[in-house]
């Protein structure tokens, strides 16, 4: 089975379980997967259900999509995704957010556990992500291009929407929470990075690094979505303290913080979206 027909048929299989068409959707990253819980009137459909879906391997992704209700807005939401690391490509991983198109989703909202590579912060941080830097070595529009999701040369100058930032970060701060603003690089993982490649990516730009978000991105941009991206920065960068990174503080962290991450995107759904 081709792309395109995964992409189509996964959206077929959702609306043969549903009977609404999502506006808003929510990719939810390591340990923040729990704001899925949240939907009012859920339905959830398993990763493993729809032919020629991948599916999640990795802790705190539950591999599922939850459709559901908040604040009277309809929403779907990727209650765990998938990485390149686990041998998918960039077009599979794109597979959800191509699905959403289709579905009707016009704003999405990416979130990620990322590390700090921004000095001035620390773990907990959450960051309003501004633009990428791919550093992966792929693209997710590689290969055939889909005119009827968007052009063969999509412009990324803004993948990010500015305006709907900068609504949440103002939206945040009168909620007493602090949002910074920075610059995402993914590496492709699973091996955390050196401290070498962490010194590189400052030097380029990079406030947090990753291993997901930008395929998505790219994805959801070319498709003509409204984008909006979050990091929760869950440790800090290879070389930046002298500790080993661990997964464990990762989901740690995410727990720690999930109160204001939750209260973050209850803001983004009900007053910037």
């Amino acid at each position: 089975m081709d792309i395109k027909s995964r992409i189509i048929g996964a959206a077929k299989q959702i609306m043969s379980v549903v009977d609404f068409s999502p506006e808003i959707g929510l990719v939810l990253g390591s340990g923040l997967g729990d704001y899925a819980e949240m939907l009012e009137n859920p339905v959830i459909i398993d990763y493993a259900d729809i032919p020629g879906f991948p599916v999640s391997s990795v802790a705190g992704h539950k591999s599922r999509f939850v459709l559901g209700e908040r604040f009277g807005r309809k929403i779907i939401a990727m209650q765990g995704r998938f990485h390149y690391y686990e041998g998918y490509s960039q077009q599979e991983l794109t597979i959800p957010v191509r699905a959403m198109h289709l579905l009707g989703v016009e704003k999405l909202l990416i979130t990620n556990a990322a590390g700090g590579i921004n000095t001035a912060w620390s773990s907990g941080a959450l960051m309003a992500i501004t633009d990428h830097i791919n550093y992966s070595g792929a693209n997710p529009l590689m290969g055939p291009n889909f005119e009827e999701f968007g052009s063969r040369f999509p412009d990324m100058s803004e993948v990010y929407d500015s305006a709907l930032r900068e609504k949440l970060v103002a939206e945040a701060e009168n909620a007493g929470i602090r949002v910074e603003r920075g610059v995402y690089i993914m590496f492709t993982g699973p091996s955390y990075e050196t401290p070498a490649e962490i010194r590189m990516a400052r030097a380029m730009g990079a406030d947090a690094v990753g291993m997901s978000t930008v395929p998505e991105a790219i994805a959801a941009n070319h498709c003509g979505m409204k984008v909006l991206g979050i990091s929760c920065i869950t440790n800090m960068a290879a070389g930046v303290l002298k500790a080993p990174l661990d997964h464990k503080e990762v989901m740690e962290t995410a727990n720690r913080v999930k109160g204001n991450f939750t209260k973050l995107i209850d803001i983004a759904i009900q007053k910037v979206f």
